[in-house]
């Protein structure tokens, strides 16, 4: 494995980092449960990946499933990965649920079944990588509207809108 092609070719370097404090807000409120913080989207990083921090809030503990009753799900153009932060999450690899807390991490080739779920019914922060970066964002912002509206979607609805967003149910 080598390094990839120069993407940066100036002679100098230049200023252009970007700062997040944390205590800003999430972007996203996905439902009662989950809020969103885009910390680098595909759009920001020129493609290279996307980092979102994911912190699900106290509430009804979400039971997992497994793929056989439609809980595990695979992308077909991008890697996943997640890291626990604080928390229980349940995180899914395709064959096994397991309880993950903090420092645990869970990467997902494209092609490869996961899930994640907060069963503990306790707040939980995790970040979620994504490379490339794929435009997830439309996608979340899809969920929260659905949810915010407390729209009821038909099995077909669901599938249009996972296509739409290179999510396939396994």
């Amino acid at each position: 494995m080598s390094y990839p092609s120069p993407r940066y070719l100036a002679d100098q370097g230049e200023v252009s980092a970007t700062f997040r404090t944390a205590d800003a807000d999430p972007e996203l409120n996905i439902g009662t449960a989950s809020r969103v913080s885009l910390l680098s989207t595909g759009g920001t990083t020129g493609g290279l990946y996307g980092l979102y921090r994911w912190d699900m809030l106290p509430g009804t503990p979400t039971p997992p499933k497994t793929a056989a009753s439609g809980g595990g799900h695979y992308h077909r153009t991008f890697s996943e990965a997640f890291f626990i932060l604080n928390g229980t999450v349940a995180l899914y690899d395709g064959q096994t649920w397991r309880e993950s807390t903090a420092g645990d991490y869970l990467f997902v080739p494209p092609g490869g079944i996961h899930s994640f779920a907060n069963t503990s019914g306790e707040a939980a922060s995790m970040l979620v990588l994504f490379a490339p970066g794929a435009p997830r964002e439309p996608y979340f912002e899809e969920l929260a509207a659905i949810r915010g509206e407390g729209r009821e979607l038909s099995p077909q609805e669901w599938t249009e809108l996972y296509a739409r967003h290179d999510q396939f149910m396994a």
